[in-house]
């Protein structure tokens, strides 16, 4: 996991519709930047819903919603379509993105080692500083924790 209080990597990749974005274009706003695991599992969409449901609020505080994994754009636009999501999913299948952010990692599954996505959500200021961090979180409070911490 990045430290905080460091500049956060800037990344391009493309958002469900194939629009490319940047961190740059999001200066002077603060960046909910979320990694989860995959599109259409139970944990990312109990967590992507979340944030979808609290998402007015989020708008309120003047933050941007950015989820992240390295699912195509088309399973993103299928995802976003399902759960009628309102913010913009970053398709990274290339991990760029995913491991410059230190969330690509060992993980332990049934007892079998395999590399994957740590569920992880930063919190990046008007300034592109990573000013909170969290790593392996609960799906389903991560939304209201990010909420808080606005």
């Amino acid at each position: 996991m990045l430290e905080i209080g460091t500049k956060a990597p800037s990344f391009e990749l493309p958002d469900q519709n194939g629009t490319v974005h940047t961190l740059e274009e999001y200066r002077g706003k603060k960046v909910i930047l979320y990694f989860y695991p995959r599109d259409n599992t139970s944990g990312c969409t109990k967590q992507a819903c979340g944030f979808r449901d609290l998402y007015p609020q989020f708008q309120e505080k003047g933050a941007v919603v950015l989820g992240v994994s390295r699912d195509s754009a088309a399973s993103h636009k299928k995802f976003e379509e399902k759960y009628g999501l309102p913010f913009t999913l970053l398709a990274d299948p290339e991990l760029s993105c995913i491991r410059a952010y230190d969330v690509w990692q060992e993980k332990n599954m049934y007892g079998k080692k395999t590399m994957g996505v740590v569920r992880t959500t930063y919190l990046i200021d008007e300034e592109g500083i990573i000013v909170r961090a969290f790593g392996k979180v609960k799906p389903g409070d991560n939304p209201q924790q990010m909420l808080g911490e606005l």
